[in-house]
């Protein structure tokens, strides 16, 4: 084999390590998905293994909706604004959480819906269970429908039951209408 020469060499090293750095991101052991973006308080949309995005709809949960439309971000109806007020809090506190989680999440997926999506319990590295973070803080409500696909069910109503004592959030609120009973009222 002949010998190569000295700048041959250094672009074949140099090949060689820019193509393995590159791969290097599946050497790296980090634990959970990545987020691409926290769509509201109870939804995200992660990568999966495969590079795709993923959505996954937290699990045990209903977040006040936020406004989607241009016609419901002009909307000066009352319920409206009450509901899309809080829509915002509870999705700035997702993204808080995602970015203090270094922008990954766990999922213990327990289902999916008739949208496709996938739902989940959604924890940070550290453990933190997000959805208990929300019910804590009055930012989400109990989803007592699909109660019984909640492994932890115990956890969520608990933290449910000190906000709603505390008057936190969405129970300090005597006009907030409950995201269920707002989407089949008001939506549509």
């Amino acid at each position: 084999m002949e010998k190569l020469t000295k700048p041959v060499r250094f672009w074949l090293c140099a090949t060689i390590i820019i193509l393995g750095l590159m791969g290097c991101d599946r050497l790296i052991t980090t634990s959970g998905e990545p987020v691409e973006r926290v769509s509201d308080g109870d939804t995200l949309v992660v990568k999966d293994a495969d590079g795709k995005n993923l959505t996954v709809r937290f699990a045990c949960v209903d977040a006040p909706e936020i406004a989607h439309t241009n016609k419901e971000k002009q909307s000066k109806r009352t319920s409206d604004r009450n509901q899309f007020t809080w829509g915002v809090k509870a999705q700035e506190r997702v993204q808080q959480l995602v970015q203090q989680g270094g922008d990954r999440v766990t999922l213990n997926i327990t289902d999916s819906d008739r949208y496709g999506r996938k739902i989940a319990e959604v924890r940070l590295k550290n453990g933190t269970f997000v959805q208990q973070v929300l019910l804590q803080e009055g930012l989400a409500k109990v989803y007592r429908p699909y109660l019984n696909k909640c492994p932890s069910k115990n956890l969520v109503q608990q933290a449910e039951a000190e906000a709603k004592e505390q008057r936190l959030g969405v129970w300090s609120d005597a006009k907030f209408v409950n995201p269920w009973e707002y989407r089949s009222l008001y939506k549509k």
